[in-house]
């Protein structure tokens, strides 16, 4: 059976292109590794009022590929024998690609929520909406790259439990429909968010073409991390090839 190692990421925002990873957690079995990073740019005093890492902090550290540590961390995620796990994993794992970390399989806890949510009962699918909305029990700081490696364990745990259950198989059979899900966008169900907020995005195709118009030309503008909003929308816009 695969090598389960739970990852997070803090960086200097929330666009890969121009952000930088400023810290890196991670558990692989009983181990637990954290460790700040100097990234290529200042952190922006935005970033740091979410992550709590200060430019200050991270004056004396290490670029990332140049800390003693990443040689480590690249053979721990790129060995094909494992399979990292990651909350909306598409923005964490682009953040390490530009660090040259390429991680052989991977498993996105937040596709895999979205996918076993089929009443669409759940609001909202952030890691920490989860945590409390499944009250997860775990002492973890939020926004702290360690503490969010935490409730990602338990959260993981609930979601292939629940996956055991459902497609009636085994524990590896389990992680491999987890790494085929994680692998595909999926179809978000509802907005949360607008003018729609409550409403399916089916309900709003049917009423309002012209406003998932609007937003399809809106995503594609700024593709990054967009990847499940713009299948959906073509989804619904008959625009899929």
């Amino acid at each position: 059976m695969k090598q389960i190692i739970f990852f997070d990421t803090e960086t200097t925002g929330n666009e890969p292109k121009k952000d930088f990873l400023c810290q890196l957690a991670y558990k692989n079995g009983t181990e637990t590794f954290c460790e700040l990073y100097k990234p290529s740019i200042p952190i922006p005093p935005e970033a740091s009022a979410i992550t709590h890492i200060t430019n200050k902090m991270v004056t004396t550290k290490n670029h990332f590929q140049e800390d003693p540590s990443y040689k480590t961390i690249k053979e721990l995620f790129e060995d094909p024998n494992g399979v990292v796990v990651a909350h909306n994993a598409k923005f964490d794992l682009a953040i390490i690609e530009k660090e040259n970390i390429k991680p052989a399989n991977f498993i996105c806890t937040l596709r895999v929520a979205r996918y076993l949510d089929k009443e669409n009962v759940i609001p909202q699918y952030k890691l920490q909406y989860l945590r409390y909305y499944l009250e997860i029990e775990i002492e973890a700081s939020a926004h702290d790259a360690l503490g969010d490696v935490l409730v990602l364990e338990k959260l993981y745990e609930r979601l292939i439990a629940k996956i055991m259950k459902e497609e009636n198989c085994d524990e590896a059979n389990a992680i491999e429909k987890m790494i085929e899900i994680s692998s595909r966008p999926s179809l978000m169900n509802m907005f949360n968010f607008g003018k729609y907020n409550g409403k399916t995005v089916e309900e709003v195709a049917n009423i309002d073409r012209g406003y998932l118009e609007w937003m399809l030309a809106q995503k594609e503008q700024n593709p990054d991390n967009e990847e499940d909003w713009i299948y959906t929308l073509k989804h619904y816009l008959g625009k899929l090839k």
